[in-house]
Formats: structure tokens, C-alpha cells, sequence
């Protein structure tokens, strides 16, 4: 039997974020994926939000992205694209990029790390007891973890093991998905009727288009045929157009789910494997990384010894109420969306509402996750956001506040001036910076906040304490996140 601290179950990007994480926070870890290569049919998610970016920027990898990507400087609601151009960020726009792709970045850099990535394999049985947590392979192998992280998808054998409750809200619309060729010529554009909205866009100038309809019988699962969808297309349009190889056919609803719990014991939940909704928007691929990152560097402490299992617990009280946001806001959007005239008038009235400045940057920063807020502690308004990107003085230099996560371990920066803090203690787990900002704090929704002195900032790149020279509260903030240092 093969033993690693942590075995992560998906390489989809949020299992392949999280072993990067877990890797660079010093963990053995092995990410399993049943796909025999990085291949993946058809379009799926097709965008990384602002913060997704910042995050990947917090890793140095930002730009990898960026240039395979197209930039709109907008974030998708329906009924109206909000612009988020006048964002503080250095990525002030929604990249599209295929999940193909986004994988093919991520696991490129995966490579780069020590990471066990075991392709062509899927698990099949997942037991936890009081020391750790065993997994059976699909070849007859066995292996032995600590924890076991399910990045696993909506049907989560992970999250079945763990015995944690899936509830929510079943199917209310089904769509089919296709990417295929036709020997005529379809509408390009979207149609919409009884049913809802449908839409058939080129993919290139060799015939080859994607498919979007709307489905009048919700229950049906599973890949639809390809006679399927030429029929849907005689209902909607009166003609199939010529439908024929097809080299992507998927269905999805708009169902809604979503954990009660995101760990039992040895076990974690992350991704889909932890909430499912429809996919417009955009979000859950930016979800489940975001996740990622948020659990990485704690399970490592843990790992580790340098904290508590206790601070696992601050992964669901932080992420939990995220999602519990994005499906009420997923859940919205398909009801807007509906051509029924009641729903109509509902989203002429959503679009009034978005008019104002005030409620397009409310919106706009929630859905690009610029304005992400966790209640982890008082004063500043900083704590519990995200760090700024800011251009730090730093010597006879200047050094962006990013690059100085790109380790991903926890950051002390003070700003000069004031009472310095002892950190010896904490010299074997906390980096302290010494640097100089002049400029002006703004964060995205809320605008100028006061200077801070020194911020204690997270692996994560959130903000776990800021404050004057008195630093008050400091120590309790490096106590609650990275353990009481050893006393002698």
C-alpha cells in the first residue's frame, strides 16, 4: 500500500489548484483523475473571474493565462453585463478561456512542483478510521492518506463516504450542449420562445458550430444522443440543419445543491463536490479554485503539526457561505432568464435597478469576486479581504504585494514607522517585510480605506490582521491562524 499525507480525488482545476497548494505548503499529496490524459470534450466553463486571477497572480502564474485568454472587461448577469473596468485590480475584466485550456496552464505548472499526479485511475472506495483514510483504486491498487480531499465532481464518491447531506433544489430547465458540424446553414444568434432561449453559435469557418437549447422535459439525464439533439433543433428552428459529427454532446440543469457540511473527520469536500448550480455566470469553475486556495494552506499547517485540526473548521465557516451565495444568485439569474411575460417585466425591473453606479458595483463585485468578505475579525477594513496589489517600496526597488505570496506562506508587512512586535517566535512560520507605500488604499465596492502601519496577511492572500503602531491584536491574530509558537 502506497501512504501519502493527503490524496486529493479529481484533477479538474480545483483538484489540480489544491495540489499545488498543498505542495508548496511542504505536503505529500497525489491527485488521482480517472481521465487517462488532460483531454476534455468540448467547452464546459469558459471563464476565470478577476479574483480567480488574483489569485493565480498570488502564484506567479497570472499571465500564462492572460495571454491565452480574451479579456471583456465586463462580468455576465442577466439582463445586463456590468462593467467592472473602473475595478482597483491589475485585472479589471473576465478572461474567457476554455477549461481545456485552463487545465493544460494549471497542470503545466502542477509538473513543475512535487506533486504525484496519477492519471488513468479512478478511486472507488474511500474508508476513514481514527489514523487516516483509505482508498481503493480502479487497477486493484490500495493507497493510505491522512486526508482525503473530494474534488470529485456533483456526484462525489468522496462525499457519499463521508455520509454528508447533498440537499437542495432539483431541476426546474434542462439544457443541451453541442459542439458538431452542419452541412446547412443554421440562425446564428439566439432564439428565444415558450420554452426559453437557445442559441447556435460558429465555431470556425469550417461548419463546425455550438449549441445551446433549452430542453422541455427536465428529466432526462445523462449525455443526450445525437438523434436527440437533431430533434430538438426540428422542434425549435423546423429544420436540424444537418447535424452530424458531433464531437461534444453534454446536458446540464439548473439544479441546486449544496454540502451541509464541507469535512467529516478525515474527509474534505471542494468544487463540485460541494456545490452544484447552473452554470450561468460562470461560476463554479472560479468557485471551486477559490476553495482550493482557502483550504490548501490550512490543511498543510495541519499537516504539518503547525496548527490545530481545529483550523480545518474555519475552511466550511468561510466557504460555505460563498456558495451558499453564488446558488442563490445562480438560482435568480435562471428566473430572470425565463420568457414568460411576468418574468419580463421582473428582469425590466432587475435592469432599472443595475442602472445605478452603486448597484453595479455591488453586483459586479460580488459576481467577480473582487469584494469577497470573511468575518474573521474587527477593526480595519481590511481584515478579511483580500490584500491589494499594491507596488511596495522595498529597498532601492519596488516589489508588487503578490510577489511576495508566490512562496505561499504567511506575511508580516509592515509599512514603517511605530512599535515593532517581537516576532522571533514566529520566525520558522511567518515572513515579516519591511516596506513603504505612499499611496492611496482602495478597495473595490467600498472605495478609500485608512493606511494601515502593518498587515498580517494569510497564505490565501486574505488580510487576518491590520493595524497602527500599537499593534494591538496582533498576537492573538497569529495565535487563532498559525498556532501558538513553541514556549520554552
Amino acid at each position: 500500500m502506497t501512504t501519502y499525507e493527503v490524496v486529493v480525488v479529481g484533477a479538474g482545476p480545483t483538484g489540480l489548484m489544491l495540489g499545488a497548494e498543498l505542495a508548496l505548503g511542504g505536503v505529500d499529496v497525489a491527485v488521482l483523475e480517472r481521465r487517462g490524459d488532460r483531454s476534455l470534450a468540448g467547452t464546459r466553463a469558459g471563464g476565470l473571474s478577476a479574483r480567480t486571477l488574483e489569485v493565480l497572480a498570488q502564484r506567479g502564474i497570472a499571465d500564462r493565462f492572460v495571454a491565452c485568454g480574451q479579456p471583456h472587461p465586463v462580468v455576465h448577469v442577466h439582463p445586463v453585463p456590468l462593467s467592472i473596468a473602473d475595478f482597483p485590480t491589475r485585472f479589471p475584466f473576465t478572461l474567457s478561456l476554455r477549461q481545456e485550456e485552463t487545465e493544460r496552464l494549471l497542470d503545466e505548472w502542477v509538473a513543475t512542483l512535487p506533486v504525484a499526479l496519477l492519471r488513468g485511475v479512478e478511486a472507488t472506495r474511500v474508508a476513514q478510521d481514527a489514523e487516516g483514510v483509505d482508498v481503493g483504486l480502479s487497477d486493484g491498487r490500495s493507497l493510505r492518506a491522512r486526508y482525503v480531499v473530494g474534488c470529485d465532481g456533483g456526484r462525489s464518491l468522496v462525499r457519499g463516504a463521508a455520509g454528508i447531506a447533498f440537499p437542495g433544489w432539483d431541476a426546474s430547465t434542462s439544457w443541451i450542449l453541442a459542439e458538431a458540424s452542419m452541412t446547412g446553414a443554421p440562425p446564428f444568434g439566439f432564439r428565444e420562445d415558450a420554452l426559453g432561449q437557445h442559441g447556435i453559435g460558429r465555431v470556425d469557418d469550417a461548419g463546425r458550430v455550438r449549441i445551446v437549447l433549452t430542453e422541455r422535459d427536465t428529466r432526462a439525464t445523462g449525455e443526450p444522443t445525437p438523434e436527440e439533439v437533431r430533434a430538438a433543433l426540428a422542434g425549435i428552428y423546423g429544420s436540424d440543419f444537418g447535424f452530424h459529427a458531433p464531437t461534444w454532446l453534454s446536458r446540464f440543469t439548473d439544479m441546486a445543491r449544496q454540502a451541509e457540511a464541507y469535512r467529516a473527520g478525515r474527509l474534505l469536500l471542494a468544487g463540485d463536490a460541494a456545490h452544484v448550480h447552473a452554470p450561468v455566470g460562470g461560476q463554479g469553475l472560479n468557485l471551486g479554485v477559490q476553495d482550493a486556495v482557502n483550504l490548501g494552506w490550512k490543511l498543510a499547517q495541519v499537516v504539518r503539526g503547525i496548527s490545530p485540526e481545529a483550523l480545518l473548521d474555519t475552511y466550511h465557516a468561510e466557504r460555505h457561505p460563498v456558495a451558499a451565495r453564488v446558488l442563490r444568485d445562480t438560482m435568480a439569474q435562471v428566473a430572470l432568464r425565463r420568457t414568460d411575460d411576468r418574468s419580463k417585466a421582473l428582469a425590466e425591473l432587475v435592469t432599472e435597478m443595475l442602472s445605478s453606479d452603486e448597484a453595479r458595483r455591488a453586483w459586479a463585485g460580488r459576481l467577480s469576486g473582487l469584494s469577497l468578505h470573511h468575518a474573521i475579525g474587527d477593526g480595519h477594513p481590511l481584515v478579511g479581504r483580500r490584500l491589494p496589489d499594491l507596488d511596495l517600496g522595498a529597498g532601492d526597488g519596488t516589489i508588487r504585494a503578490f510577489e511576495l505570496l508566490f512562496p505561499a506562506r504567511p506575511l508580516l508587512i509592515r509599512l514603517g514607522g511605530g512599535h515593532r512586535h517581537d516576532m522571533t517566535p514566529w520566525a520558522d512560520r511567518v515572513r515579516v517585510v519591511e516596506a513603504t507605500y505612499a499611496g492611496t488604499w482602495l478597495l473595490p465596492v467600498i472605495g478609500e480605506v485608512p493606511a494601515p502601519e502593518s498587515l498580517l496577511v494569510r497564505p490565501d492572500g486574505m488580510v487576518a490582521w491590520a493595524g497602527d503602531r500599537a499593534e494591538a491584536g496582533l498576537e492573538a491574530a497569529l495565535e487563532r491562524w498559525f498556532a501558538q509558537p513553541p514556549h520554552g
